[in-house]
């Protein structure tokens, strides 16, 4: 696959079909992948643990990358098996966080849309 213009489509795509080559659809329910995206998210927090940012990507850098490949890899399948569009999904939500949190109000700033 040409790595330049990849979409979004075109990475669920990829996914499916290396799950689908190796027959383990069958494996993949929404829990399933829901468990596994949260114990990938886990694998790619320990690198950051007990250390600043900067010294975890000194020290772990491709590691980060990995795991952080795996929590899209396990996004892109959820939303596959589920049979979402990632796009309007993700635009949505921007869009509600957007009305949560309001530049004027919320630039700059750590607090909560609460508390804004």
């Amino acid at each position: 696959m040409n790595k330049q213009n990849v979409t979004v489509n075109d990475l669920v795509q990829a996914a499916t079909k290396f799950r689908d080559d190796r027959d383990w659809r069958q494996f993949h329910n929404p829990k399933d992948l829901a468990i596994s995206l949260s114990l990938e998210a886990s694998e790619l927090l320990e690198n950051f643990q007990w250390k600043d940012s900067a010294k975890s990507m000194e020290e772990n850098e491709e590691n980060i990358y990995e795991e952080l490949a795996d929590v899209l890899i396990y996004s892109l399948m959820l939303s596959d098996v589920l049979d979402v569009d990632l796009n309007e999904i993700v635009l949505n939500k921007l869009e509600k966080n957007a009305r949560k949190y309001p530049v004027e109000k919320a630039r700059g700033t750590e607090k909560k849309y609460t508390e804004l």
